[in-house]
């Protein structure tokens, strides 16, 4: 008997392609990325804030050093934000900042919340690829 498996979905499925397009050359622009990184970023910070907002589990989650400029991406366009919250979630999602460490242990817990919400992760975005090295190369480590 074979099972059918949903394929994982992406950040970048939760909004029209000119949005998507919008973000990441904002991101790419703003934040020195390439294009095709920016795209990595975007896609990953969509996925996060959604998994954020549709659970209400934002208070114990954080984007890793290599994501948090596609969040900021997302709500420095204040008012495509404002509407893309009350979309899909029915409410604005306040970016709160706090002084949470980006540990391992963090960013493996906030990637299982992604896997578990049924979307793609970019492990090098997290600082969780298999090929980490520590202590050069862990969390937040610019070879990840």
């Amino acid at each position: 008997m074979t099972t059918a498996t949903t394929p994982a979905r992406t950040g970048r499925s939760l909004v029209p392609q000119t949005d998507f397009d919008m973000l990441a050359a904002f991101c790419a622009d703003e934040y020195a990325l390439d294009r095709a990184t920016a795209d990595r970023v975007v896609d990953q910070a969509l996925a996060l804030v959604h998994v954020m907002g549709s659970t209400g589990a934002g208070a114990s989650m954080a984007p890793s050093v290599q994501v948090d400029p596609g969040w900021h991406t997302l709500i420095l366009h204040t008012d495509w934000y404002a509407n893309w919250c009350q979309e899909q979630f029915g409410y604005f999602l306040h970016h709160r900042p706090n002084s949470k460490t980006r540990t391992p242990s963090l960013m493996t817990d906030v990637v299982g919340k992604l896997r578990t919400a049924g979307f793609k992760v970019d492990e090098q975005l997290w600082g969780t690829a298999a090929e980490c090295n520590p202590p050069a190369c862990c969390g937040d480590g610019p070879c990840c």
